[in-house]
C-alpha cells in the first residue's frame, strides 16, 4: 500500500513527464516550422539559380512606400469583404479605380496592374465593348493573385480567343461577393459566365459573408441592388480610408516583427509554448463545420437566372488547392457540389482532370512547388483548358 510519500514522488514524476513531453512537442514544432522554412528556401535559391532570378523579398509595405514616392496614383490590393466600407452605407467589391495597383509577391516579384474604371484587373477599354464574351466571377486566383498580366487567367483567354473579357474576381471573394459583383457589373450583353470555384475556402468564405448585413441582402432580397457603377467616386474614397487604416496596421506589424526576431522573444515565445498553442487553435478550428451547401446552392440558382436573363452559357470551373497533391487532401464537398452543378444544368469543368492530372509534377504548377496560388505556367495551362472546353461546349 502506498504511503503519502511514495504518492507525492510518482505525482512529481507524473507532472514533471507531461511538462517534458509537452515543451518536447513544442520543440518537434519548432524544428518542424524551421525544416519547412529550409525547404522553402532551398526551392527559392535553387530556381534562382535555374532561372537567373533575382528574388524580390521586400514586404509589400516597403514596396508601397518605395513605388508611392514617384507615383502618387498608386495603391494596393485589400480585400473588400474584410474591409469594406468604413461607414457601412454600402458593400463594394473592387479596389481604386485607374491606379497602379500592388498585388502579392509568390514568384520573386511583386504582381502590379493598372486597374480599371470600376477598380478591377482589366485593361479599361474592355468596358468600352456592347458585347463581353467572357464574364469571369471568382476570388483571388480569378483576379490573378501574384502575377502580371498577361498571365492572368483572363488575359489569357483574352489573348487565345481574340475576344472580349472582364474579369470581376478579387481577393477574399466568397459566393455570395461572386454573384453580387456580377448583378452590379452585368451592363452588357454577355456570351459566357465562367464561375471561378476555388475549392480550398469558397464555403468557408460564405459562412462569414453571410453575417455581413450589407451583402447579405443580395441572398435575402432578389430585387436588391446597390447600383455601384454610378458610385465609384465614392467607392474610392472609402478604399483610401480602408488604405491609410491598413498603412498603420503595416507599421505595427513591422514593429512587431523586429521585436518577433530577438532571441529574447524567441526564448519567451518558446517558453509560451506558442506553437503548440496554435496547434491546438488549428485542430480545434478544423473542425467539420456544417457548411452553407443550401445557401450556396441558392446562391448559383439566381446566377444561373441572371445567365439565363442575358441568354448567356454559364459554366462552373472547379480550381484545386495545392494541398490536394502536397498532402492527397482532396474535398469532401466535391461531389456535393458536381451534384448541385448538375442540377441547375450548368456546365462543370473540372481543372484538376483537365489539367493537373495530365501532369508529371502537378506542384510544378504552383510557385517554387510551394503553397500558394499558381504560377504564370499553372494558370497559362488553366487559361487554355477553359478556352478549349468553353469553345467546344458552344
Amino acid at each position: 500500500m502506498y504511503n503519502n510519500k511514495t504518492f507525492s514522488t510518482y505525482t512529481i514524476i507524473i507532472i514533471l513527464s507531461l511538462i517534458f513531453g509537452i515543451y518536447l512537442f513544442e520543440v518537434y514544432l519548432n524544428f518542424k516550422s524551421i525544416g519547412r522554412e529550409f525547404n522553402i528556401n532551398k526551392n527559392i535559391k535553387t530556381l534562382k539559380k535555374e532561372k537567373n532570378l533575382d528574388f524580390d523579398m521586400r514586404t509589400k509595405y516597403e514596396i508601397f512606400k518605395s513605388m508611392k514616392l514617384g507615383n502618387k496614383n498608386m495603391t494596393v490590393t485589400v480585400s473588400p469583404r474584410v474591409y469594406n466600407d468604413p461607414e457601412k452605407k454600402i458593400h463594394f467589391f473592387s479596389g481604386i479605380s485607374n491606379s497602379e495597383t500592388i498585388d502579392c509577391n509568390e514568384n520573386g516579384y511583386f504582381s502590379i496592374y493598372k486597374s480599371d474604371r470600376y477598380g478591377f484587373n482589366n485593361p479599361d477599354s474592355e468596358w468600352e465593348n456592347n458585347i463581353i464574351d467572357y464574364f469571369l466571377i471568382g476570388d483571388s486566383y480569378t483576379h490573378g493573385a501574384c502575377v502580371n498580366r498577361p498571365n492572368d487567367i483572363a488575359s489569357i483567354l483574352r489573348d487565345l480567343s481574340n475576344k472580349k473579357v472582364i474579369n470581376l474576381g478579387y481577393k477574399a471573394n466568397g459566393p455570395l461577393s461572386m454573384y453580387a459583383s456580377l448583378k452590379e457589373y452585368k451592363s452588357k450583353k454577355i456570351q459566357n459566365i465562367i464561375w471561378m470555384y476555388y475549392e480550398g475556402n469558397d464555403l468557408t468564405d460564405l459562412i462569414h459573408e453571410l453575417t455581413i448585413k450589407n451583402l447579405n441582402q443580395y441572398l435575402e432580397d432578389k430585387s436588391f441592388f446597390q447600383n455601384l457603377m454610378e458610385k465609384q467616386d465614392y467607392i474610392d474614397k472609402q478604399n483610401q480610408k480602408i488604405l491609410i487604416k491598413s498603412i498603420r496596421a503595416w507599421d505595427n506589424a513591422r514593429e512587431q516583427s523586429i521585436k518577433n526576431s530577438s532571441i529574447k522573444y524567441k526564448v519567451l515565445k518558446f517558453i509560451r509554448l506558442d506553437k503548440s498553442k496554435n496547434f491546438i487553435k488549428k485542430i480545434s478550428q478544423s473542425k467539420k463545420k456544417t457548411l452553407p451547401l443550401k445557401e450556396f446552392e441558392t446562391i448559383l440558382n439566381h446566377t444561373k437566372n441572371i445567365a439565363d436573363d442575358k441568354n448567356a452559357k454559364m459554366h462552373f470551373v472547379y480550381l484545386p488547392q495545392f494541398e490536394r497533391y502536397k498532402s492527397k487532401l482532396r474535398d469532401d464537398n466535391f461531389f456535393e457540389i458536381k451534384k448541385i452543378v448538375a442540377n441547375l444544368n450548368i456546365n462543370f469543368i473540372d481543372i484538376d482532370k483537365e489539367v493537373f492530372q495530365k501532369e508529371k509534377d502537378p506542384l510544378g504548377l504552383f510557385p517554387f512547388r510551394n503553397w500558394g496560388h499558381y504560377n504564370e505556367e499553372g494558370y497559362r495551362r488553366i487559361g487554355e483548358a477553359l478556352f478549349k472546353k468553353i469553345e467546344n461546349s458552344n
